[in-house]
């Protein structure tokens, strides 16, 4: 197994979102040491923000497990080739499509798309993401403001209400939520709100379909090595990426993944209205 705590070389990236193979080192998202069991046989999932970061890392896994994956990203379409080859390398069908992910007609082609492709939708993964760094709230613009909810709530919602009519029995949700929910993060004001806001989300839809037994729950990680991180904060910061945590490190997408697979599988049919916690041993207040 390759040796996670090591040093990350000062980087930024002015693009946003960021660039996977831009990154040095990698992130770690394969999970070459994972073997699948086929806890997800022919099932048909949807992952948006599939193409990178942790994203990635699901797609591959559930791959592994026996999933169809529907990747939905934004612009980084060189990553998400490269994400839907390695998919396919796990013997899975892989559908690509781009797209602003704020509009609710884009959310429901996807859904559309994905139905259409693989006959099914049985798992819904709303992980997208925009981080911008924010310190100041009197010069927070109402554009960024906006932007950031638009793909990391309002998203959240369109996907999940286009998906719900395809949805049956022992199907799924997970939200990608952050530990700044619960911590909350002074340099990311925006995000930070946007990450609570979904683990409520996640708690009310949870009731909300519970009569309908399909299950909708989070994973709430802590500092991952993910192009997000180099497109958002200062080159010199990066250094000390994920030292807060009792492992002293950051982790790595791979890491993270696993979460995923068990709420989606019936390994977790008495979970929902929950989140789970991969942080690295970050004590938070949950």
């Amino acid at each position: 197994m390759a040796d996670k705590k090591q040093e990350f070389p000062a980087q930024h990236q002015d693009r946003k979102p960021g660039i996977e193979k831009e990154m040095h080192p990698r992130p770690l998202c394969e999970g070459k040491w994972y073997k699948g069991s086929g806890k997800l046989k022919g099932k048909k999932a949807i992952i948006t923000g599939g193409d990178s970061g942790i994203g990635r890392a699901i797609s591959i896994f559930f791959a592994k497990e026996g999933a169809d994956v529907s990747i939905v990203y934004y612009d980084e379409h060189q990553d998400a080739r490269d994400t839907k080859k390695m998919v396919e390398e796990e013997g899975a069908n892989c559908l690509l499509l781009s797209g602003d992910l704020g509009s609710s007609s884009f959310c429901q082609k996807v859904t559309e798309k994905t139905k259409e492709e693989f006959g099914a939708i049985n798992i819904l993964v709303n992980n997208a993401a925009y981080q911008p760094l924010q310190y100041d709230l009197e010069t927070l613009t109402d554009q960024q403001l906006l932007r950031t909810f638009k793909t990391n709530i309002f998203s959240y919602f369109y996907m999940s209400r286009a998906c719900i009519k395809y949805l049956a029995k022992g199907d799924t949700i997970i939200n990608t939520s952050s530990v700044t929910a619960y911590r909350g993060s002074s340099h990311l004001l925006d995000y930070t709100s946007t990450k609570a806001a979904e683990i409520g989300f996640t708690r009310a839809l949870a009731k909300s379909l519970a009569k309908r037994e399909i299950r909708v729950n989070a994973v709430a990680p802590g500092p991952i090595w993910t192009p997000l991180t180099p497109s958002t904060f200062p080159a010199e910061d990066i250094k000390n990426f994920g030292k807060q945590t009792l492992m002293d490190r950051a982790g790595h997408p791979e890491e993270v993944a696993p979460s995923y697979v068990f709420l989606a599988s019936q390994d977790a049919s008495y979970f929902t209205g929950t989140v789970l916690h991969p942080n690295g041993g970050e004590i938070v207040n949950t």
